[in-house]
């Protein structure tokens, strides 16, 4: 069994890949490694740090809006009644319409 998994033996081009990889491994010397850096305490990269202040703020407007519309949304206090309008200071007076005096009647009266 090859260390693939198959029982079949390794072919031409497994064979051929293997020592190209022991060839990498055994060029690499500890001039071409880089020392290693101890982690640092640094916190999350700014882009993270953007993303929820971004996220936190559209939330906030969120529940702002919701709020607001909610307020806004009560049914408002039922307008006052209508008042009937009130009599004016000074009402203008009749004015007399002209007098026409009327025929008399003649002495003889109707001839009828």
């Amino acid at each position: 069994m090859s260390e693939s998994g198959t029982s079949a033996a390794p072919t031409q081009v497994e064979k051929r890949l293997r020592a190209a990889l022991a060839a990498r491994a055994h060029s690499v010397r500890p001039a071409d490694l880089r020392p290693l850096r101890p982690p640092t305490a640094a916190g999350p990269p700014r882009r993270v740090v953007l993303r929820r202040v971004a996220v936190g703020l559209l939330a906030l407007a969120a529940v702002a809006a919701l709020a607001f519309f909610t307020v806004r949304g009560e049914t408002p206090h039922p307008a006052e009644p209508a008042r009937s309008p009130s009599p004016t200071k000074h009402t203008p007076s009749p004015v007399p319409s002209p007098v026409r005096p009327t025929p008399e009647p003649t002495a003889g009266g109707p001839a009828g």
